[in-house]
């Protein structure tokens, strides 16, 4: 079992910082991959970013890369995703997960064994 809590949400200008994170517990950190997802009203969750069990391998969608990054610190439990030069199609629910049996870094939803329950991101034009 892994319990996922997301923190850091808000409301900020266009082309602002927002620095998420999501603190984990249960099973052990470092044994499992984690990802970033995205839900914008009347829209269905999609991939933002996700990171390997030791944190070397990421990856990230088109529409964030260059903007976001995405790490991890194994010793304090937490995953983060520090956005930059928000935009207000970066407006949505994010969400983190946990994938407890990864082969790949994967940026496909039913992937993810785990979900936190999201933290709203607004950005404002």
């Amino acid at each position: 079992q892994v319990h996922l809590v997301e923190s850091g949400g808000g409301l900020v200008q266009a082309g602002g910082s927002l620095r998420l994170a999501c603190t984990a517990s249960g099973r052990t950190f470092s044994s499992y991959a984690m990802a970033w997802f995205r839900q914008a009203p009347g829209k269905e969750r999609e991939f933002v970013a996700a990171i390997n069990k030791s944190g070397g391998i990421t990856a990230y969608a088109d529409s964030v890369k260059g903007r976001f990054t995405i790490a991890r610190h194994n010793a304090k439990n937490t995953m983060y995703l520090q956005m930059n030069n928000l935009k207000p199609e970066d407006t949505a629910v994010y969400y983190c997960s946990a994938d407890i049996n990864p082969v790949v870094v994967s940026q496909y939803r039913h992937d993810y064994d785990y979900w936190g329950q999201g933290t709203q991101v607004t950005v404002s034009s």
